[in-house]
């Protein structure tokens, strides 16, 4: 998703972190904000380094919504092969430039939630603050690719209207961060966010929606997770994974230092056309995500966002896909089939 402009200031590159599960020091390695700043942003860059042929690139979808790849996740992906399902993800295919009936620019009906700018209102007990426009990724079906994130507020300070409205309703018990992607934040702004949602008496739980974690794992900092300590608020991270290839490496030595400071993380992945829209692939993420204490919680059916009409899969090949998820795995590991519906309280389930 495009920039909203944030400075990103750099972190402390002398802390030690053996507390929190890392034994070596951060200054061992460039910073996450390094890592992003040379991701690979082209789609030349994407073939030369995979070994494949630029024939199927859309320069046009490249230059409406650009690439964008770490080169965590870019490791993760199998050389010479077009159809890896991490490739798929970011590829800007030919396919993006066609117009089909259904898919808008906002599927999920963000604006119309809005209550002032930042703060979304659709879920009964909830508040959804969008943070930012920035993301470590761009996937190519990501629901929000046209959201206008340059009309977020820029400023903490900005953001006191958001503040003001979530105070003044106390039913609400719950804060999401969003984007974007709310890791982009660096920990001093992201802790002084938090700091002053603690300041809302009525709000008892935070919960952070990121891609980050599997994308970008070195964005899990010492001080990030000291922050999730040690607020009142009880914290859950919920992760975006859709193949199991992704889970693997350093995101799953960072995904295990949460994990062992006490943060609960949640899986969500959307059913794609192509990637994970198989009994296989499916069975293998669930159950991998359960054996590494990762909860699969929701698979989503496709939001209908413009230029993604190639990723959907048919609602009625996902219930059957999730049958027989239910048939190989236990309950715990089965992720709850859901659908995002304008002006709904809450996801709904697909049955």
């Amino acid at each position: 998703m495009p920039a909203t402009g944030e400075t990103l200031s750099p972190l402390n590159p002398k802390v030690h972190v053996s507390s929190v599960g890392q034994s070596q020091s951060e200054a061992a390695a460039p910073t996450w904000q390094q890592e992003l700043a040379n991701a690979v942003r082209t789609p030349e860059e994407l073939c030369s380094r995979l070994g494949l042929s630029l024939e199927s690139v859309s320069p046009k979808a490249a230059a409406t919504f650009p690439a964008l790849v770490t080169e965590s996740f870019l490791k993760r992906m199998e050389v010479g092969n077009p159809f890896d399902p991490l490739l798929l993800q970011v590829w800007p295919a030919s396919d993006e430039e066609e117009t089909v009936a259904g898919f808008v620019s906002d599927p999920t009906g963000d604006l119309q939630s809005q209550s002032t700018q930042g703060l979304l209102r659709k879920y009964s007990g909830r508040a959804l603050l969008v943070l930012n426009g920035a993301c470590a990724i761009h996937c190519r079906y990501c629901f929000r690719r046209e959201f206008p994130y340059d009309l977020a507020p820029k400023s903490l300070a900005a953001w006191e209207p958001a503040f003001e409205q979530i105070g003044a309703d106390e039913t609400l018990s719950e804060v999401i961060l969003s984007g974007g992607d709310p890791l982009i934040w660096n920990d001093h702004k992201l802790k002084r966010l938090i700091d002053r949602i603690e300041q809302i008496p009525h709000v008892q739980r935070l919960r952070i929606h990121s891609r980050i974690p599997v994308v970008l794992p070195s964005r899990i900092t010492a001080e990030l997770i000291e922050t999730l300590r040690n607020t009142r608020l009880k914290v859950v991270m919920v992760i975006h994974s859709n193949h199991r290839n992704e889970l693997q490496g350093d995101c799953l030595d960072q995904l295990t230092r949460l994990q062992r400071s006490g943060i609960p993380i949640l899986n969500q992945a959307v059913l794609l056309r192509g990637i994970n829209d198989s009994v296989e692939a499916l069975v293998d993420l669930c159950e991998h995500c359960a054996n590494i204490g990762v909860m699969p919680y929701y698979l989503h059916q496709l939001d209908r966002v413009s230029g993604a009409s190639h990723f959907e899969v048919p609602i009625e090949k996902g219930k059957q896909l999730v049958d027989e998820l239910r048939k190989r795995l236990p309950g715990y590991a089965v992720p709850r089939y859901v659908q995002e519906v304008p002006g709904a309280l809450s996801k709904l389930p697909i049955e």
